[in-house]
């Protein structure tokens, strides 16, 4: 079987520490293949707040962006009340979007317990399209301090 590969590409544009919840726990013990969605969302609204967006959806009036794949590496377990750390870094930047990748770090055993990729375009929201993405968005990234 094949399986799929991801590198994380350098370098971390933003990191952000999270704890594992019970309701990010399934019936095997340990953090469910669907939560991990939710914790990297979770990790990605947390940077565009921090870049000074409200949400994902709201970049520029009514555009925001709109995952178009995902892709998802699992390395180790997690377990309720570890504590993570998500980095992000994006790649594959082109006019209507690019790549964000995501690498969950187990503080408590320091381990990768997962490497993630989703794919984002620019989405006109009030008019249901694809648009270019935001040029001030990438300029939100280069003045970070």
């Amino acid at each position: 079987m094949a399986r799929i590969k991801l590198d994380f590409p350098e370098p971390v544009i933003y990191s952000t520490d999270l704890n594992v919840r019970v309701d990010d726990i399934n019936y095997g013990g340990h953090v469910g293949n669907d939560r991990f969605l939710t914790l990297i969302q979770e990790a990605r609204l947390r940077f565009f707040r921090d870049l000074g967006y409200k949400d994902e959806a709201s970049i520029l009036d009514k555009t925001g962006i709109i995952v178009t794949d995902v892709a998802i590496v699992y390395k180790s377990e997690l377990f309720l009340g570890d504590k993570i750390q998500i980095d992000i870094s994006i790649s594959d930047q082109n006019k209507y979007g690019f790549d964000f990748f995501y690498r969950i770090n187990n503080l408590v055993n320091n381990k990768i317990s997962a490497i993630i990729k989703t794919g984002v375009v620019s989405y006109d929201y009030g008019n249901s399209k694809v648009v270019p993405f935001p040029e001030d968005f990438f300029e939100r990234i280069k003045n970070q301090d």
